[in-house]
């Protein structure tokens, strides 16, 4: 893996949606790194190199993806990680602003728009 690979963690419960996530991005050249729950994400961040980017959905089992955002931008140490919402709720969007995400993204969506959205939050 090059330097210029940016890593990814994708925080989703199911594991349909996990597993196209990890091969779409993976497909556009990221690095994949999948959790399940809130709590694995936490452990990830504290044990690891800060990802790129977070993607996050926002209906999870345990603590709720909206709560998880609100911790992670109020810590000063993790708070600049751009966080991408996903969501298949009808108002999610505002939702996902509220609790401070940085992008937000309706289920289902394509691999064009994925990719797109990731790539403008990395700038």
């Amino acid at each position: 893996m090059s330097d210029s690979t940016k890593t990814i963690i994708v925080v989703d419960d199911e594991p349909d949606i996990v597993f196209a996530l990890t091969l779409m991005l993976g497909d556009a050249g990221y690095h994949v790194v999948a959790v399940s729950q809130g709590d694995d994400l936490i452990q990830l961040l504290r044990s690891e190199k800060a990802p790129d980017l977070i993607l996050l959905d926002m209906l999870l089992a345990g603590r709720d993806g909206r709560e998880i955002v609100r911790d992670l931008k109020a810590d000063p140490s993790i708070r600049s990680i751009p966080v991408l919402m996903i969501s298949a709720h009808p108002r999610a969007a505002q939702e996902a602003a509220n609790a401070g995400a940085d992008g937000f993204l309706a289920k289902p969506f394509d691999l064009e728009t994925l990719v797109a959205k990731v790539a403008a939050l990395l700038r």
